[in-house]
């Protein structure tokens, strides 16, 4: 008989083999269900090979049978392979169903598809949801950097689920039963369903499905669920909610912000809300005055012949409105943190969208891409460019009539102009958030990379400024991450690139190190060398903001703090004490302090450099976080008896 450790081992390889089958498995031509399922499902990969690792470690120091596991290390692997089973399932169902609807397009039967997909899905991240929590890392041994990621997977998934108590209740039960059901002698009852139970049975035969359980079973199950003593009430959330998906984009974006409205309960950070509406910002853009607003906003400020700044009333220099990437960044990061969907923009900010290209014409410039010619293919990816920037619906079109995958194969082209082309229709494709899903599936990362490397520099910052925009899904920030040579072209990009590619290259840099294993591959390739010359270019303040902003989200990690106290940058953070602008100020303390705890050697080094002086003035006359900052790092001074 095999014993637990032998029968973990052959659930781990089960789990590395499916993984691998259904991250090569999905087709452009599926639903969004399918892509989003294969990208979380492909993140787990880093998981199980070092499950696999711990297994050979065991057999290798005593045989397999040597060491027995606990009992839930056994329970999640199983839980995980039922999940997994379950998702390859659905694939391979989604597969079939997309050949029949090709075969016949006006079948009737298809038009309940999309309410059977949204079920199956949510009950697999429902699935994957219950395997993920609290799974037992330190038994298998598994890296830091890899849990994380895996926390990263399950709070995706976790977002992915309604909340609704009833839907989970009903998963739950119908879980329990598909697991440890003893078949027996059947009775015939699915057919005379009584009309109130019609609904149950909508939800309970999509789950039935991709677990392939026999006719035969399911009847006698869902009779199992009607005669439960405790009644399951099934919620609209699964029904009525989902058969909307079909009838229009409308309504879905009007579901959108619903769900943002329901976060109004949640106070707002004052530097996130929009001082002309005061709503949390989509898509903040700073004016010469350097206040930032929601651009739909400003931007109608000033078309109404407005030259002044709504807040300050000091006169615009300029109508320049720079967007404030480091902001939108962590407006998103709150959103996630609340479980807040980010706000969209709608019809009703004053900028409608454009109606409807001309899907003819669209069409026909992406049927260009892959002309013969090579100055037709460059005309056609100029043309994309120029339409992808203009609005939503032609980022929309753009998309359906295939233009991505065409895109990503011009990035190669020998020819720059070309590549430029490509390289920024990709990144105006990718402002619209479904896009930033099928960039990626069509493996536009490494070719983009290589872009960063060796394209002409209009095209190196547009590739690092769609590094940044495809890094604002957090499944892409391991994706990008993770790819070789990715970060050190941002790093080689923030040293020698122009004012423009080094601001790019910030903030694709800042968004990616807010992935924990991001932040020590930034360092190992150089980044602290750029950031300490930004640091000491006193000519431009917007570098020196920048620099500080990526060292504060580095200095959490501890291989990262001891790499930037050892690449002396407590001297130039404390010049900054003394003389930098109050914000610069505020987040070089911050710095400093985050140095400092638990360092009594850096504690010691700022007290030798004269640090106190400054800091001191700081608790006078600093913003409020930068009192609070100083006044900690004083106290800490203090007890080391430095002064």
């Amino acid at each position: 008989m095999a014993t637990p450790a032998a029968v973990s081992h052959t659930s781990a390889a089960a789990l590395s083999h499916l993984i691998r089958h259904i991250s090569t498995t999905c087709t452009a031509d599926l639903r969004p269900e399918y892509h989003r399922l294969v990208r979380k499902v492909s993140l787990l990969s880093h998981l199980l090979d070092e499950i696999e690792e711990f297994f050979s470690r065991s057999e290798a120091c005593g045989g397999e049978g040597s060491s027995a596991p606990p009992v839930d290390p056994v329970v999640r692997l199983d839980q995980l392979l039922t999940a997994l089973r379950a998702a390859k399932r659905f694939l391979s169902l989604g597969r079939a169903a997309r050949t029949c609807q090709a075969a016949d397009s006006h079948n009737v039967a298809n038009d309940t598809l999309p309410d059977k997909i949204t079920v199956q899905f949510k009950y697999l991240m429902w699935q994957l949801e219950k395997a993920l929590g609290n799974f037992p890392y330190n038994y298998f041994g598994i890296s830091e950097e890899i849990q994380e990621q895996v926390e990263l997977v399950r709070a995706q998934v976790k977002r992915e689920i309604k909340k609704e108590s009833s839907d989970i209740k009903l998963f739950s039960e119908l879980h329990h039963i598909i697991t440890s059901r003893q078949t027996g002698d059947l009775q015939s009852t699915l057919s005379n369903l009584p009309d109130e139970h019609h609904e149950l049975r909508e939800i309970v035969l999509p789950v039935l499905e991709i677990h392939d359980v026999p006719d035969s079973d399911v009847e006698k199950i869902m009779q199992d669920l009607i005669n439960r003593p405790d009644e399951i009430k099934i919620s609209n959330s699964l029904t009525m909610e989902e058969k909307s998906t079909t009838s229009g984009k409308n309504e879905s974006m009007t579901k959108t912000q619903e769900k943002v409205q329901k976060g109004d309960t949640i106070t707002i950070p004052e530097d996130f809300r929009c001082p002309i509406s005061l709503e949390l910002m989509r898509d903040p853009v700073i004016v010469s005055t350097g206040q930032t607003y929601e651009r739909a906003f400003i931007q109608r400020w000033i078309d109404n012949g407005n030259h002044t700044c709504p807040k300050t009333q000091q006169k615009l220099q300029n109508t320049t409105l720079t967007p404030n990437y480091v902001l939108r960044s962590l407006i998103m990061q709150w959103c996630e943190e609340n479980g807040i969907d980010p706000p969209t923009r709608s019809k009703s900010d004053g900028f409608s969208l454009e109606v409807g290209g001309d899907r003819t014409a669209i069409e026909a410039i992406v049927r260009s891409l892959s002309s013969t010619s090579p100055d037709d293919r460059k005309s056609a990816a100029a043309e994309i460019r120029s339409l992808a920037k203009r609005s939503t619906d032609n980022r929309i079109l753009l998309a359906e009539a295939g233009a991505i995958p065409a895109l990503v194969s011009l990035l190669s082209s020998k020819d720059q102009k070309t590549q430029e082309h490509a390289v920024t229709s990709l990144l105006n494709l990718s402002i619209y958030d479904h896009n930033k899903e099928l960039i990626i599936l069509a493996g536009a990362i490494i070719p983009i990379v290589q872009v960063l490397h060796i394209g002409s520099m209009e095209a190196r910052e547009n590739a690092a400024a769609a590094i940044f925009s495809l890094s604002l899904v957090d499944e892409n920030k391991i994706t990008i991450g993770s790819t070789p040579g990715a970060i050190e072209a941002l790093v080689e990009l923030l040293q020698t690139g122009s004012a423009r590619g080094r601001k790019d290259a910030a903030t694709a840099l800042f968004n990616l190190c807010i992935y924990q294993a991001n932040k020590v591959r930034a360092v190992r390739a150089g980044i602290l060398l750029p950031l300490i010359q930004m640091l000491q270019d006193s000519s431009n303040n917007g570098t020196i903001d920048e620099a500080l902003t990526i060292l504060s989200v580095l200095v959490s990690h501890q291989e990262c703090k001891l790499a930037i106290a050892k690449a002396n940058t407590i001297p130039v953070l404390i010049d900054l004490l003394r003389s930098g602008q109050p914000r610069n100020k505020e987040n070089a303390a911050a710095i400093l302090l985050a140095l400092c705890k638990k360092d009594i050697e850096n504690l010691a080094c700022i007290g030798r450099l004269g640090a106190l002086i400054p800091l001191t003035e700081l608790t006078k006359t600093g913003t409020d976080r930068a009192k609070r900052k100083a006044t900690s790092l004083l106290e800490h001074l203090s007890k080391l008896k430095v002064m």
